[in-house]
């Protein structure tokens, strides 16, 4: 028996004793077969609603949504958008620079697999500028200059557009608290915090 089905095994004693008289191991086995089938392992259709628009693909269940939008998206495809926008950078959820936004709340797309994303509103760095025009936050960002390399900047103006979302009125302290899981190696937090104080006030009318 491998370990993976001894684990299952005790997952299942709990309710042995509604279990038929295969007991607990074929009912292990059981939902194992029917997890291999639903899962793959080769790609499985996928459907995600990015910025507006419903994309289909075809992904490995182990893709993770950072990769499925940069790498799984083919130019020349009917539909077809350039979703580059997040970078990978530290890969293991530590710096920040793919943050997304998934229903309301940021998310690090390179350890948020594509297959959990279905279903959920997804919102990229692509999808805040409107007919050729920035979202404040991006304007922000220019005029205070809030970036040197730009690897973590995608990262950081999702970030902030969330926190504004969620709080139009953010003192220093919750900035920065805000921000904290977003990382820039150039050091340019300073003009960061001082972005996102101008979108606020801009969001505001200048109050």
């Amino acid at each position: 028996m491998s370990r993976r089905r001894f684990l299952q095994a005790l997952g299942v004693g709990a309710t042995a004793a509604t279990i038929p008289d295969g007991g607990i191991l074929e009912a292990a086995g059981a939902q194992d077969t029917k997890s291999d089938a639903a899962l793959g392992p080769g790609p499985v259709p996928v459907k995600l609603d990015v910025n507006g628009k419903t994309l289909s693909l075809e992904v490995e269940p182990r893709t993770t949504l950072l990769d499925a939008l940069r790498d799984h998206l083919q130019a020349g495809r009917a539909g077809f958008v350039d979703l580059t926008g997040s970078k990978r950078v530290c890969d293991r959820a530590s710096c920040g620079a793919c943050t997304m936004i998934i229903n309301g709340r940021t998310v690090y797309g390179c350890t948020t697999l594509a297959i959990e994303a279905q279903g959920k509103t997804i919102r990229t760095v692509e999808g805040l500028e409107k007919d050729g025009k920035l979202h404040p936050v991006q304007e922000a960002f220019v005029h205070r200059d809030g970036l040197m390399c730009g690897f973590c900047t995608p990262g950081f103006v999702m970030a902030s557009v969330a926190l504004l979302e969620s709080n139009a009125t953010p003192s220093q302290a919750e900035i920065r608290k805000g921000l904290d899981g977003n990382i820039c190696r150039c050091g340019t937090q300073c003009r960061v915090f001082e972005a996102v104080e101008e979108a606020a006030a801009k969001i505001r009318g200048g109050r």
